[in-house]
């Protein structure tokens, strides 16, 4: 455990950092690159047509991870967030505002998606469904954690104000979760779960499961990458920054 603890320590550290992040970042975009390719042509030209929705549930290869990355991207962001507000880590502080525009796509692609879906099925692009209004909501949260940081110009204190408001924003998850158990909805049920019985059929599993492994490698390379270049940016001026710079052909 104790070697365990020192590299998280070590990783702490902003040049520790910076070389992990320049190492994994381009890894984890090329790792994700085969598994997405893999999952849309399953997707696409393996998986039969729906016998009700017929090619249209297609969409849903990209709308459902897409809205599980909406959700799981706000709650390490807050997770971010609450340790940089109690341990002072300035690290957390940098990855809790690299989730934010990363998790505000996700959102804006989960909402387009369904709206795209919800046209033929429903007959209109929009409905002031409860899960779908929670998540217009969660994209608002979002589009107000990234102004309010951008709104003040001391970074740390900009990044500590839009936290607290992830943390207090954590509320609105399980409202988007359990909104269709808890009110008449449009929306379809759970019909995809990661432990126990899913309705969703055997042929549908595992081009879903690909495309929810490459979303996650995506996410974690573009993080990787946005917080490297914004930890360059607050540790400039830094020796350790000019000698990177140096380096650079």
């Amino acid at each position: 455990m104790q070697p365990i603890v020192r590299w998280f320590h070590q990783l702490g550290s902003p040049p520790t950092f910076d070389r992990f992040a320049r190492r994994w970042s381009w890894v984890l975009h090329l790792a994700a690159l085969p598994v997405l390719a893999l999952g849309l042509w399953q997707a696409l030209l393996v998986v039969p047509a729906d016998y009700q929705q017929g090619d249209s549930f297609r969409i849903l290869f990209v709308h459902v991870p897409s809205a599980w990355m909406s959700l799981f991207v706000f709650a390490l962001m807050a997770l971010y967030s609450a340790i940089a507000l109690v341990w002072r880590i300035k690290l957390c502080e940098i990855l809790a505002m690299a989730c934010a525009p990363l998790g505000a796509g996700f959102t804006l692609i989960t909402l387009l998606t369904g709206s795209i879906w919800g046209r033929p099925m429903w007959g209109t692009w929009w409905d002031w469904d409860p899960r779908l209004t929670s998540e217009l909501i969660l994209l608002f949260l979002y589009v107000g954690i990234i102004g309010l940081y951008a709104a003040i110009e001391d970074r740390r204190n900009a990044a500590r104000a839009a936290g607290l408001l992830s943390i207090v924003g954590l509320a609105l998850l399980p409202v988007i979760r359990y909104s269709v158990d808890w009110w008449d909805s449009l929306h379809q049920g759970q019909s995809i779960r990661l432990f126990g019985p899913t309705t969703l059929d055997a042929s549908m599993q595992l081009p879903l499961w690909l495309m929810v492994l490459a979303t996650k490698l995506w996410f974690f390379g573009s993080l990787l990458a946005k917080a490297r270049a914004d930890n360059l940016q607050r540790e400039a001026g830094k020796d350790w920054v000019r000698r990177h710079l140096q380096e650079q052909p």
